[in-house]
């Protein structure tokens, strides 16, 4: 489950940071909105995916805080890439014994 997270939000973040950087600026400089609509589905189901396993992985390996925290960082370019850090340094982890 962790990895799966990491692995969704590394792509979630790139995915954000093509769109805003990449595809934005030629849809408002060039007048060429095909890559916004391309980026912006493939962000859009990336965000779905990482908060659902978010939500998944609260109570079984994560506090709530960490769905909450996740989902602000999801929303926050390059967010995922600094909660991933805090994800996997422990700081959401359960209690041992809650598990």
């Amino acid at each position: 489950m962790k990895h799966w997270v990491t692995f969704v939000g590394y792509l979630e973040g790139f995915s954000f940071l093509i769109l805003m950087f990449y595809a934005m600026p030629l849809k408002y400089i060039s007048g060429e909105p095909e890559m916004v609509s391309l980026f912006g589905s493939i962000h859009g189901g990336l965000f779905v995916a990482y908060v659902g396993l978010l939500l998944m992985g609260v109570g079984k390996h994560w506090t709530s805080t960490a769905l909450i925290h996740g989902f602000i960082a999801a929303v926050v370019p390059a967010g995922p890439f600094l909660f991933e850090g805090m994800l996997s340094g422990g700081e959401y982890d359960l209690p041992a014994g809650e598990a």
